[in-house]
């Protein structure tokens, strides 16, 4: 079984132009587009049995369209969404309780999109209230290719934020790109061990040696499989983590167990 914890989609009418922007700021290439038609294309095409779509807020205005449209979808043709929120958000309290109510598993964080660091009060306070919510909270980590020259979560801006929230996020953070992206010397150094998770989305083809010493030495019970799709061909990062000096039961908690787990799915 494969489930990619890391994926993005966008409505038909809006696919096209966002790629392009997007593939224009951050001068790169995506490997498919952005429609969810494709992302299922993709999946039945690879054997994917799963994906998760994780929705960014840019502007607090967008929180109510993008949620409302994750609550419709969640579930349908094996696709699952987290919810989005803003860290300006009017009403956190009031916004984390109805993404708890329609049954999403969580909201993803985009410090750098979001125009905020990931140690900032705002963050912290809405990662605490979302996860004794029981929501895990899915952040951005590391640079971003949109973002270069200004890294809006680096592993010292984890740390702070977990000593701030003294336990309270325990085990329902999950940081994308393999703790901080295109850095994997300082998250061995400074993440691994602790309790978070971390996928491993735009990162495998990158450092495969690094992410599999990552992998040993955080833990493979706390490692998700994830590509960023559609900046990833999910063939290729399946066949990467495949192909890892990891065991059998690594793999299997990487591909499939550790987000069922969290999915509440297992």
């Amino acid at each position: 079984m494969v489930i990619d914890f890391h994926t993005h989609t966008f409505p038909d009418q809006m696919a096209e132009k966002t790629i392009a922007y997007m593939e224009q700021k951050g001068n790169i290439k995506a490997f498919i587009d952005a429609k969810r038609s494709t992302l299922l294309r993709s999946m039945s095409d690879n054997g994917v049995d799963m994906s998760v779509v994780l929705p960014i807020a840019t502007k607090p205005e967008q929180e109510q369209t993008i949620n409302r449209l994750s609550e419709r979808l969640n579930g349908q043709d094996d696709i699952v969404y987290a919810g989005a929120i803003h860290p300006d958000c009017a009403d956190v309290e009031g916004t984390l309780d109805y993404i708890k109510s329609i049954g999403l598993f969580g909201i993803k964080l985009h410090p750098d999109y979001q125009g905020i660091n990931f140690d900032d009060e705002r963050v912290v306070e809405l990662i605490r209230q979302a996860t004794r919510r029981g929501l895990y909270v899915i952040t951005h980590a590391g640079m971003d290719v949109a973002f270069p020259d200004d890294i809006h979560c680096t592993p010292d801006m984890v740390l702070s934020v977990l000593k701030q929230l003294d336990g309270v996020a325990d085990n329902k953070l999950i940081l994308a790109h393999m703790g901080s992206y295109d850095a994997p010397d300082e998250v061995l150094e400074k993440l691994c061990g602790l309790p978070v998770y971390m996928d491993t989305a735009a990162v495998l083809d990158l450092h495969p040696e690094k992410c599999a010493a990552i992998i040993k030495k955080h833990g493979a019970d706390k490692v998700l499989f994830a590509t960023d799709s559609p900046w990833f061909s999910q063939r290729a990062y399946i066949d990467l983590l495949s192909s890892m000096p990891l065991s059998d039961d690594e793999k299997e908690m990487i591909f499939y167990r550790n987000a069922l787990d969290i999915l509440k799915l297992g």
